[in-house]
């Protein structure tokens, strides 16, 4: 066996898990004790700070120098106590990871007399340069300042002697650079239509807020079988591997005994989140082998995103303690479940209503289903925009494949939930309604929560299912960054509630009565939205075809579907809501039409590497050893005899000749695509040639290996195969 492969092996059986113990028994003893949140504040602020910091939080105004001060102040002294010596303003780039530059609490008073100093303008704003981030031309190397501008609404937290403080990444000319600030500017949007729809319901609504709950899928492969996979560790997926004999067909992983070494893992996992007020709550096997989630309880959608960055960087780090690679790739292993993020997302009033959540009377439901049926009208006329926003070389591989949602768009209620929809719209008629048939209306409105009882059963095949109380949006890969659909999930709604909002007051102010007008509108909504509406099962061949005649799109090539970031339904979303300036739109699909060209070009300069030097040099040993073994066969029997006996060594031989010329003709034509797609200037037409010219032969130089997997000797093979990686643990 490959000395390589043989050691990984070795290392790998002989693992015992780590013993891990909490800080106390008690979770609430340690819960949030790295976060400078409220109750800090209170201890470490002086109260008119504190009161102040707080008014301009829920008002969102800015705070002035002297009280920033304050709250450096207090900030570096409880940060003190956790024996922290940096700080650092951490930011989220378009890189799909955070970023961070650790500055020491260090200031020179005299040339040999340093202090410990953290001002308020150190908190508030700082120029970390930064400028190889990617930027999409918004920034030039050569006036390429950046700045980075405090998130007072997430609060500050400690990783090791560091204190993060979260921020904003800006350019110069006030361009977002990053993840954070159009979700802001998104999540405002969508408060600011959605208080203005619900006061024409109830006046006392004056903020409605985001919820969303993340569900982190991952793979875990130990550390040394890691290292053995250049592909892996260089791509984030095997670029080769034939599938195990066994991998997921009995289903016996998911929600299985988690394995000691990755339980120990998880519950670290845990102790550190808690401690950084992360309240992860749920742990489980998912279906593939050496496949886990992590989910915790829903949160402040900008907040909830923070966190969930946090945890994908706290997994990496724990995960070398345990002597685990944790797998982020949509699709690490062919053949399998991939990992997806599945983002749960809800609005809620600060009078305590669930919008997606039926109400106690026919008043509340009402005010449901207005919000409901702009969901689906929002799905319906954005759909395109949301596969750009979960679209990546990654996810591909996943969508529509092995328990991901199509990338076709849908939506799932449920059989109750969509013929209470479709009664409607039998009920409501062309004319004026009389008070008996709003009566009738509201009377069968009522009737919303028993009908909704046990009925809303998540549909595993929908891309957006209502599972109750909340949307569940599947598609988003595990890689991403949650903030990329958040962003146009509540860009979106804001400017289809805005509309909704304008027609019903025009509708008032022409004499109709409000509940009219809002059954006409729903009624007209419903019929119009009713093609993104899809109770069945979204992995079948027969629902593409009825897609297809519904009128619904369905783009599996990655720059194709990115290009619906600067389409004029994406304009009139992102720019009329303020969320994007033109510039910064097209700047966002350069930036992600060169993330998907250079992760291509990696996997095929990787492919082709492992293929030439590591896979033809041992499939050609091989084949020097059956040649060997022919010849002593040939010495040994007569003609007649050895033809027999050979006749099976004889077409391997040939099999592997094939197989070997076949890889070797294809690396170099891939290497010839890769030339002249590099020669192109731009970057549409340079992604486009890496998605229709390059790609192609990385699924076709896979094929030519696998098959030798199959046929060369075990002992001689140099990687891991699947059913280590899947099952070695």
């Amino acid at each position: 066996m490959s000395k390589l492969r043989f050691f990984a092996l070795q290392e790998t059986v002989n693992r015992q898990p780590l013993s891990i113990t909490p800080p106390s028994n008690k979770l609430s003893d340690y819960y949030a004790s790295h976060v400078f949140d409220q109750k800090k504040m209170q201890e470490y602020l002086p109260r008119e700070a504190f009161n102040e910091f707080t008014k301009a939080l829920d008002k969102g105004t800015p705070i002035t120098r002297e009280l920033a001060n304050l709250i450096a102040n207090g900030m570096k002294s409880w940060a003190k106590t956790l024996h922290v010596t940096h700080y650092t303003h951490w930011f989220q780039p378009l890189t799909d990871g955070t970023a961070e530059k650790h500055d020491g609490f260090i200031e020179l008073k005299e040339e040999f007399d340093a202090i410990e100093h953290f001002s308020g303008k150190l908190l508030i704003q700082q120029e970390p340069d930064a400028s190889s981030f990617p930027s999409g031309g918004i920034r030039n190397t050569f006036e390429a300042r950046g700045y980075t501008a405090w998130d007072t609404s997430s609060p500050a937290f400690v990783v090791d002697t560091t204190l993060c403080i979260p921020t904003i990444f800006i350019s110069y000319t006030g361009e977002a650079l990053d993840y954070k600030t159009p979700l802001l500017k998104a999540l405002s949007a969508v408060d600011k239509a959605s208080t203005k729809l619900c006061k024409l319901f109830d006046r006392n609504i004056t903020k409605v807020l985001t919820n969303l709950g993340w569900e982190q899928e991952f793979f875990l492969v130990d550390i040394a079988l890691y290292n053995a996979r250049p592909d892996l560790y260089l791509t984030g997926r095997t670029l080769m591997g034939h599938s195990s004999a066994k991998d997921q067909q009995l289903d016996d992983h998911y929600f299985g005994s988690i394995p000691p070494r990755v339980n120990a893992f998880l519950k670290e996992i845990e102790i550190e989140c808690h401690k950084l007020g992360i309240p992860i709550k749920t742990r489980h096997n998912e279906v593939a082998p050496n496949q886990f989630e992590l989910a915790p309880i829903f949160e402040n959608a900008n907040l909830a995103n923070d966190h969930n960055q946090q945890v994908m960087d706290l997994m990496k780090r724990v995960a070398q303690k345990h002597r685990f690679a944790v797998l982020f790739h949509e699709k690490p292993y062919k053949g399998i479940n991939g990992s997806g993020k599945h983002n749960n997302w809800s609005l809620c009033t600060d009078t305590g209503i669930n919008l997606f959540a039926p109400g106690k009377n026919p008043k509340g439901n009402l005010l449901f289903l207005t919000f409901l049926v702009n969901a689906l009208m929002m799905v319906y006329k954005n759909q395109d925009l949301l596969r750009a926003s979960i679209v990546s070389a990654g996810n591909s591989h996943r969508l529509g494949a092995n328990e991901a949602p199509p990338a076709i768009l849908s939506i799932f209620l449920g059989d109750e939930l969509s013929l209470t929809l479709d009664s409607i719209v039998e009920q409501v008629g062309d004319k004026r309604m009389t008070p008996e048939e709003k009566t009738t209306l509201k009377l069968g409105i009522g009737r919303i929560p028993e009908i909704l009882l046990d009925t809303t059963d998540r549909n595993r095949t929908s891309p957006f299912a209502f599972t109750g109380n909340r949307f569940e949006f599947r598609a988003a890969g595990s890689s991403s960054n949650s903030a990329a659909s958040m962003i146009v999930i509540n860009a979106a709604m804001a400017s289809q509630l805005n509309q909704f909002r304008e027609e019903l007051e025009g509708l008032i102010d022409k004499g109709m009565g409000r509940d009219e007008a809002l059954f006409k509108l729903l009624k007209k909504y419903i019929l119009e939205s009713k093609s993104i509406r899809f109770e069945g099962d979204g992995y079948s061949k027969a629902w593409e075809e009825e897609a297809k005649r519904r009128g619904l799109s369905n783009i599996s090539h990655v720059p194709e579907a990115l290009t619906y970031y600067v389409k004029d339904q994406a304009k009139k979303v992102f720019i009329s809501e303020n969320i994007f300036s033109q510039h910064e739109l097209y700047s966002r699909l350069e930036v992600e039409l060169e993330k998907f060209t250079k992760k291509i070009q990696i996997e095929s300069r990787v492919l082709g590497d492992l293929a030439i030097n590591h896979i033809v040099p041992i499939a050609v040993s091989y084949q020097n050893r059956l040649l060997k073994n022919l010849m002593g066969l040939k010495t040994i029997f007569e003609e007649e005899e050895y033809q027999i006996l050979s006749e099976d060594r004889v077409e391997l031989v040939r099999e592997i000749s094939y197989r070997v010329t076949s890889i070797k003709k294809l690396v170099k034509e891939m290497i010839e695509a890769r030339k002249v797609a590099n020669k192109m200037e731009c970057y549409t037409e340079k992604a486009y040639a890496y998605e229709n010219t390059v790609r192609p032969f990385l699924e076709n130089i896979r094929d030519h290996i696998d098959h030798l997997e199959m046929e060369v000797d075990d002992e001689i093979w140099p990687l891991p195969k699947y059913r280590e990686l899947l099952f070695a643990r």
